[in-house]
């Protein structure tokens, strides 16, 4: 009988908690959703004239003046819209920004004890408040633009996003988004009066952790999921400039031409025997951090280890420019070899090492290795920090010399390391990156440095064929999507251990 009063009682605490929890799930995926919007250019209120670029979001009009004034440049002259409007305007934006931003700071703070949702609540009752004014600015400089725009008609330049006047969908979605935090925010604040906080304000550890992860999943987000909404560019005719609209939709006629097109077929196939040619020699060496970890930890002066670590790794935070600057500087025409053998040595030449596209793929794996093995070495060192001291003192006592307790300890304890890092090589072994191969490019050696990243950079940005880049780079995006899994599927075969 007892038994079943306190799961009776325990069930109806689970209940009441679950309850409680329900207003804290709600209001936190509504202001998730509010920190979304601000990245994706549809909802942006911001843009009140058509004129304004349609892939422009909230984050960005708050900050580009100087872009949005030159797009409205016309309507500018015509006084349709001032330079005091779009700095309303963008007063606006920012307004709304901060705001998004002091929900998400309640949004996280709870996550902690009744002290800390208590002082949390406040911030996202204050940034919807917050919203609600910046969205009010914005609203009003719009109407006051529709009201010119109307009256001058012929003469304005410019064109309102409503054709009625109404309230622009952007704003009103915004609005629905900032009453929803209010809404929630007052519950939660309702629930939370008669609670009793602790005396200080504390978080579990798993919550902490998750926060500290939360900057890094929210540039995963911006940088590499949402550039997956300008792929709807790859089923339409688009020019810069240009709507995106039925009349220009092609469906996947940019997809067919990939391999109906001979030109584009011939120059796929060029680029991406670059690709791979660049990215197989960078595999083959791929163990050379691994030996430069292992040479460097052999080393027995921790001051001389230090400083040889620390040489190494600063290329890697040297800019591809400023390595072509260096490159120019040793190997031009006027650099420092040529001048060396004409001025010391005797020999008068003037060879243009750059602009040779002889073993161009060796120069840039040397390049690449140059730059990157230091840093690519930091993972295998702190690998090698991890391996347990006794195996190597065992090993000495059974009287194994150096090399013998590296091959035999050190290599092993590496090897899963490795073997992840190579696999994940293999997985984007189309996405060997751009900025190295772009700033080496010249008309000499295009056609053997042209790499998959460059040719859609080249194609999209140099040429404006931006419907045929965007395929391009969805058709290498599947592929590496399925050579990660492949990948995978050998790393659990082989090593009976899963990468992903």
């Amino acid at each position: 009988m007892q038994t079943a009063v306190t799961a009776h009682q325990n069930t109806a605490h689970s209940k009441r908690s679950y309850g409680f929890l329900i207003p804290y799930w709600i209001h936190r995926a509504v202001i998730l959703l509010a920190g979304m919007m601000v990245f994706f250019s549809p909802v942006n209120p911001g843009r009140i004239l058509k004129q304004v670029n349609e892939n422009a979001s909230l984050f960005t009009t708050a900050f580009s003046y100087d872009n949005i004034a030159t797009q409205l440049k016309s309507a500018i002259s015509r006084s349709a819209i001032t330079e005091g409007d779009i700095r309303n305007v963008m007063t606006g934006c920012l307004i709304v920004l901060v705001s998004v931003l002091l929900c998400a700071v309640g949004g996280c703070m709870s996550a902690g004890n009744i002290r800390m949702k208590k002082r949390g609540i406040i911030f996202p009752i204050v940034g919807s408040l917050g919203m609600f004014g910046g969205l009010s600015v914005i609203w009003n400089r719009y109407r006051a633009v529709y009201v010119f725009v109307t009256e001058n008609n012929k003469v304005s330049r410019a064109t309102p996003i409503t054709a009625d006047g109404s309230m622009p969908q952007s704003i009103l979605v915004f609005g629905i988004v900032a009453a929803l935090i209010l809404l929630t925010s007052l519950v939660i604040l309702a629930l939370l009066i008669k609670k009793e906080q602790e005396e200080k304000m504390e978080m579990e550890e798993k919550y902490k952790l998750f926060l500290m992860f939360l900057p890094v999943l929210l540039l995963t987000f911006v940088f590499a999921y949402l550039p997956i909404y300008g792929w709807r560019f790859a089923f339409f005719d688009y020019k810069i400039g240009d709507e995106l609209s039925a009349s220009n939709f092609v469906g996947f006629h940019w997809f067919s031409t990939l391999v109906s097109n001979e030109a584009t077929r011939a120059d796929i196939v060029r680029v991406l025997k670059n690709t791979l040619a660049m990215s197989g020699l960078g595999i083959l060496t791929s163990w050379l951090p691994i030996a430069f970890a292992v040479l460097l930890a052999e080393i027995p002066s921790s001051k001389f280890q230090r400083f040889v670590q620390t040489f190494t790794t600063i290329p890697n935070f040297i800019s591809w420019v400023l390595v072509y600057a260096i490159a120019y500087a040793i190997f031009s025409t006027d650099g420092f070899i040529n001048s060396f053998l004409t001025n010391v040595v005797g020999r008068a030449t003037s060879t243009d090492y750059l602009a040779n596209a002889d073993h161009i793929w060796l120069k840039m794996l040397l390049w690449g290795t140059w730059k990157g093995i230091g840093w690519s070495a930091i993972i295998y060192i702190a690998g090698i920090a991890g391996i347990d001291q006794q195996l190597y003192e065992a090993a000495s006592v059974d009287g194994a010399n150096r090399f013998q307790r590296i091959w035999h300890i050190t290599v092993p304890g590496l090897l899963p390391t490795y073997m992840v890092m190579l696999l994940m090589s293999i997985a984007g072994i189309l996405s060997n990156g751009m900025e190295q191969y772009l700033v080496f490019s010249n008309a000499l050696n295009k056609d053997v440095i042209e790499v998959l990243d460059l040719y859609v950079y080249n194609i999209g940005i140099g040429s404006g064929q931006i419907p045929l880049s965007t395929v391009v780079g969805i058709t290498k995006s599947l592929v590496g999507v399925i050579l990660l899994f492949g990948a995978n599927g050998i790393s659990k075969l082989l090593r009976g251990e899963s990468i992903i």
